[in-house]
């Protein structure tokens, strides 16, 4: 068992959108014989994009997975998606796998979604490589590109291992700095070991001694050697670079034409001979769901069954698929294990390995192993499965925040609850998502990290469950309030034959301060109104308050002191009390200089430096109040309050004004009065929505 996991690699290709992951990952695939042919992005035949929202944008959508054996090593690849909209995928898969692979365009160098993924693989500790790929386009150049890797992606910190031979068009091959070898390429994929070019002997040579100095640094005593002037052989070196990759010290940089079948070898090479393996990943700390106390387990086979759900894909046909990563101890091809999360015990009767699209039954997992069952009851993305008898919880990155919200509405009268279910699938499957239904603004609202991740959803849902729907903007759930005390009497009095209706009451009505809510006083003294009647009056002004004076708001933040009233032996009754206080609560809000609220939120915009002056100047438009700033190394953090009317639409426009490179975070705060000039054209335009 431990020599299948030292054959066993488990790597990520990330980076940003177009950089050529899916292009790489169908190259390797097809070397290693797992595939007959080459699939192209364009023409929408790859293995690893097969979704139909994938083929219509050409970009990967979801994570997609397959093993590629090479040199009796199989190479789990995990092929990520690099749109921003899709990158929670991103962070979940990269949480299940030993290293990554993080691919950088040639010509467009680092851009905003390659410093993310750095960033999630920092979170979690994992062991880098780089790959500068597409060195065959125009313009390509690779001391350009290492620069601007060196300058934005710090720590682990970037070597050359590799140079080119040629450029642009003329690419042709790659030297191999620790060997000092030379692989040229005839398009077939396959490369011949060639001389180092003249007139890249001088370069070869001083980029090795900058290699080998850094290697060095990997271990002391080879640090000693070096300094004393003695030479390093290969093997210590290439045993220094695995050191160094496993140990974060540095990310070597590779180059290659993924299309063009250049130096994919290489890289497949260097993924064997230099990433770690599951049996050299460090122990991973969970806590004992009972008593919350740290327990470690190693990756060993023989150690109790531990593993996390890291992703789930529903169809609706074949049911629910758990992805998952083995931590520790094995697992049959059928059998049951203990859901801690969920507190539930689970039972399978297939143990499946993802390939492309397809699945193929395995007969066992052990620590490494990335399989999948179907058909689980009640595991979703985020739990730990384990021994019952072993109980462990791992942790889990939380949703990254969603950005964009649209009101969801059905093209078919009474799909509203078709839609809600269904949707509510595709939320087992995605995380990042989130649906609620408004009481406010009787609305269905679904959030996610942008308008392309909304729109692939909905498609999926017409795909997946014949549910169409159209999106809208969502409508604000303000609030009214008063400012003024006042005192009024509500009094109702009716008399139709028979016994009559009556009931009177008097009322004080004060504001509270913001957030306080309602409050009712009974300071009724001397049976003015008796005690049964009480709880009446307070149930007709609290029905009264959901719908407000202004636009038919809710009505907030204010006290109501009950303090006389009057009734009728006969006629008085709890619907006559109910009445009056709620013509008692019209009135006094009336009365009281009633003001419509609105929700303000608190909001954290990430930008570059460059940016800053655009970022301020537009929050100031919206009506924003800046509340501070603080710089995060080559970032600056602005922390605002921005009202939510005015944030609706701001993931786009954030997007325009920084190029894609400026993030932000934002979360309910509290409501605040309109201002007079904006809330007068408002509570027109609210009222005549409100009666169309």
């Amino acid at each position: 068992m431990t020599e299948m996991m030292d054959k066993l690699r488990n790597i990520a290709l990330v980076g940003h959108g177009n950089s050529g992951k899916t292009s790489l990952s169908e190259v390797m695939l097809f070397n290693s014989g797992a595939t007959t042919r080459i699939g192209r992005v364009e023409d929408g035949n790859t293995a690893m994009d097969f979704e139909p929202e994938e083929l219509k944008r050409n970009i990967s959508i979801s994570t997609g997975f397959h093993q590629a054996v090479w040199k009796k090593t199989a190479i789990t690849l995990l092929d990520t998606p690099g749109d921003s909209n899709f990158f929670n995928d991103t962070r979940n898969c990269m949480a299940a796998v030993d290293g990554i692979l993080l691919l950088v365009d040639a010509v467009d160098g680092v851009k905003v979604q390659t410093e993310q993924a750095w960033n999630f693989a920092n979170d979690f500790q994992l062991p880098c490589a780089i790959l500068i790929n597409k060195m065959d386009r125009e313009r390509a150049d690779l001391a350009r590109t290492f620069q601007d890797v060196l300058s934005q992606l710090e720590t682990p910190r970037p070597i050359k291992i590799q140079l080119p031979i040629g450029s642009e068009a003329g690419f042709k091959g790659v030297i191999d700095l620790i060997t000092q070898k030379a692989y040229l390429y005839d398009g077939s994929g396959k490369a011949s070991l060639g001389s180092i070019p003249a007139d890249l002997e001088d370069q070869v040579a001083e980029e090795r001694e900058h290699l080998v100095e850094a290697l060095a640094e990997a271990e002391d005593s080879l640090l000693e050697r070096y300094l004393e002037g003695e030479s390093l052989s290969e093997a210590e070196l290439l045993a220094a670079l695995k050191t160094g990759i496993r140990n974060r010290l540095f990310a070597p940089v590779l180059c290659a034409s993924a299309t063009g079948n250049i130096g994919v070898d290489r890289i497949m090479d260097f993924i064997i001979e230099a990433m770690p393996s599951p049996a050299e990943k460090p122990p991973v700390t969970g806590k004992d769901p009972a008593t919350g106390n740290p327990i470690v387990r190693e990756p060993n086979p023989d150690a109790p069954f531990s593993a996390f759900v890291f992703k789930t894909v529903v169809d609706p046909y074949a049911g629910r698929l758990s992805i998952f990563r083995v931590v520790s101890g094995q697992l049959g091809s059928d059998g049951g294990f203990y859901n801690v999360n969920k507190e539930v015990r689970e039972r399978f009767n297939q143990l499946l390995m993802i390939t492309g699209k397809e699945q193929k039954p395995v007969q066992g997992a052990f620590p490494g192993s990335i399989v999948a069952v179907a058909k689980l009851k009640d595991t979703t993305t985020g739990d730990t499965i384990c021994d019952e008898a072993n109980k462990i919880l791992f942790p889990f990155p939380d949703p990254l925040p969603k950005l964009i919200t649209f009101a969801v509405t059905s093209k078919a009268t009474g799909d509203e609850d078709k839609i809600y279910i269904s949707l509510t699938k595709l939320l087992e499957e995605d995380p990042s998502l989130k649906l609620e239904r408004t009481v406010e603004t009787k609305e269905m609202l679904l959030s996610g990290r942008g308008q392309v991740h909304i729109e692939a959803t909905i498609e999926k849902l017409k795909r997946k469950y014949n549910v169409e729907v159209n999106l809208g903007k969502p409508k604000v759930p303000y609030r009214e309030t008063i400012k003024k005390k006042v005192r009024v009497q509500g009094k109702h009095k009716k008399q139709s034959g028979g016994h009559g209706q009556y009931g009177d009451c008097w009322i004080q009505m004060e504001p509270l301060p913001r957030g306080s809510g309602f409050e009712f006083v009974d300071a009724i003294v001397g049976g003015a109104i008796p005690k049964n009647y009480i709880p009446a009056v307070e149930k007709g002004i609290v029905e009264a308050c959901q719908k407000g004076v202004l636009a038919g708001y809710p009505c907030v933040d204010f006290k109501v002191t009950l303090d006389d009233g009057s009734y009728h032996e006969v006629d008085s009754s709890e619907m006559a009390f109910k009445i009056a206080g709620s013509l008692a609560f019209k009135k006094a809000v009336t009365d009281a200089k009633p003001v419509l609220l609105e929700p303000i939120l608190n909001v954290e915009v990430t930008t570059p430096d460059e940016f800053m002056g655009d970022i301020m100047g537009d929050l100031n438009s919206r009506r924003g109040r800046v509340l501070g700033m603080e710089a995060h190394g080559k970032y600056q953090i602005i922390k605002a309050q921005v009202p939510m009317a005015e944030f609706l639409t701001y993931a786009p426009d954030l997007t325009s004004m920084t190029g894609g490179r400026g993030t932000y975070s934002m979360e309910f705060s509290h409501y605040d009065e309109v201002p007079a000039q904006i809330a007068e054209k408002l509570i027109v335009e609210l009222n005549k929505e409100r009666e169309a």
